[in-house]
């Protein structure tokens, strides 16, 4: 049960200030690897295999995550995902340690704290909005905005900097530390559950996998939600790898080094950041969804404008970058909240990771083609293509009505998924789960 406002403030943000420091960690371990392997390979295909190793359990393990978050103790979820994390990259820290390190290492291990991330990340979503009132959606979301964008102007210029001071296992052990912040406030701090309705005959006992089902169902039965995630779909195609790229784009293009990438994640950062405070102050059009979808539109036009850089553009690609990060923050606290306003509390955990594991679906198939068009014709054709992919999702969704008047349509209710009668994608669903 949501808590009254005088009583959430605090718990709510001692949480949330325990994950800000895990982030941090996180951030500074993602760009460190990230570099490592291309100033070690210099291929783009090297950087497409390790975006894409990191995305494949989003897209098969998320709808369980989803599922098991709904189930089980949110709170437990969080602390286990947190302590997997620091697992693996202790483990890591010792394979630098003994200078045996692989690039197979590096996927295995980008593979697990994506695992683990998919798990923390639907918790937590799927808590907040149990642990804040409701017309605070939008504001903390802008605030969680405002963090990610901090967090990369930080992250980044101090990655690039310990690099050349200490070795990386030093690095990976920050991140352990930053884990251990998010955990002990976890195991002090009661995370609310959504109510379950009470089952009374065994056929009421739902399982697993009808869970899981109900979550497939919940999705289809909501036409604006379905549209937004096949749009999700289809600009991941082609976005996610312009994106994965941009490391190839500062040694390829531009010419340039550690300190050049930094300067471009922090001015994504500093975008995000401005993009968040507007967020959370303003909070965004009546209709949210419109919020988000302005913000596409703009990220369209700069990924496009990114590609038509020369070589020697690299400050005017620092100015694009952080419009883009401010039109991210546009795109993704308006479509949180949104979420968060018109699904169930206990569907939450479900929804979240359906709607990443779609939305990432296509993206390893845009990698798989990425890396190898990227090292053969250029980097920039992905940020001009993906431009120009997103202006037309972004503008064409404006005149889908399902989409437009997504937070007009009432909350699913479902008691059992048994209630719901099945379409032929529900039969092709349920076919697989059998």
């Amino acid at each position: 049960m949501k808590r009254p406002e005088s009583q959430w403030i605090t718990p709510f943000f001692t949480i949330w200030g325990g994950q800000a420091f895990s982030l941090l960690g996180s951030q500074l371990v993602q760009f460190s690897l990230i570099w490592w392997l291309t100033e070690k390979t210099q291929s783009a295909t090297v950087l497409a295999i390790a975006t894409m190793v990191g995305l494949l359990p989003q897209v098969f393990i998320g709808p369980i995550a989803g599922t098991l978050v709904d189930r089980h103790n949110r709170r437990l979820i969080m602390i286990l995902a947190d302590g997997l994390v620091a697992g693996v990259t202790l483990a890591l820290a010792v394979v630098y340690w003994m200078d045996i390190i692989q690039i197979w290492h590096i996927y295995i291990a980008l593979f697990i704290r994506a695992a683990s991330g998919g798990f923390h990340w639907s918790a937590m979503q799927a808590s907040t909005s149990l642990m804040i009132p409701k017309e605070h959606f939008s504001r903390i979301q802008g605030i969680n905005q405002v963090l990610n964008g901090a967090l990369n102007i930080g992250a980044a210029p101090l990655g690039a900097l310990l690099i050349g001071l200490i070795p990386m296992q030093a690095i990976l052990a920050i991140d352990v530390s930053t884990a251990l912040l998010a955990i002990i406030p976890l195991c002090f701090i009661s995370v609310p559950q959504p109510q379950k309705v009470d089952s009374t005959t065994s056929e009421q006992k739902e399982s697993f996998w009808n869970d899981l089902r109900a979550g497939f169902r919940y999705v289809w039965s909501l036409p604006g939600l379905l549209l937004l995630m096949i749009v999700a779909m289809l600009i991941n195609l082609v976005i996610t790898p312009a994106f994965s790229l941009i490391p190839i784009l500062v040694s390829k293009h531009f010419e340039g080094g550690a300190m050049q990438l930094a300067w471009l994640d922090a001015a994504a950062g500093i975008g995000i950041v401005l993009g968040g405070l507007i967020l959370s102050t303003w909070g965004g059009f009546k209709r949210r969804v419109i919020t988000t979808l302005g913000g596409l539109v703009f990220l369209g036009i700069g990924l496009f404008v990114l590609g038509l850089l020369s070589s020697a553009a690299f400050y005017p690609a620092v100015i694009i970058t952080l419009l883009i990060g401010l039109s991210v923050a546009m795109i993704d606290g308006p479509l949180l909240a949104v979420v968060q306003d018109v699904v169930a509390p206990d569907m939450q955990g479900r929804v979240f990771t359906l709607i990443i594991s779609a939305a990432k679906a296509m993206t390893p198939i845009g990698l798989s083609f990425a890396g190898p068009v990227a090292d053969r014709f250029g980097v920039q054709s992905w940020y001009i293509i993906g431009g120009i992919v997103t202006i037309i999702f972004g503008v064409g969704s404006f005149f889908i009505s399902p989409v437009i008047n997504i937070e007009a349509k009432t909350v699913v209710e479902i008691e059992s998924p048994d209630k719901m009668k099945d379409t032929g994608f529900e039969n092709a669903i349920n076919a697989l789960l059998d």
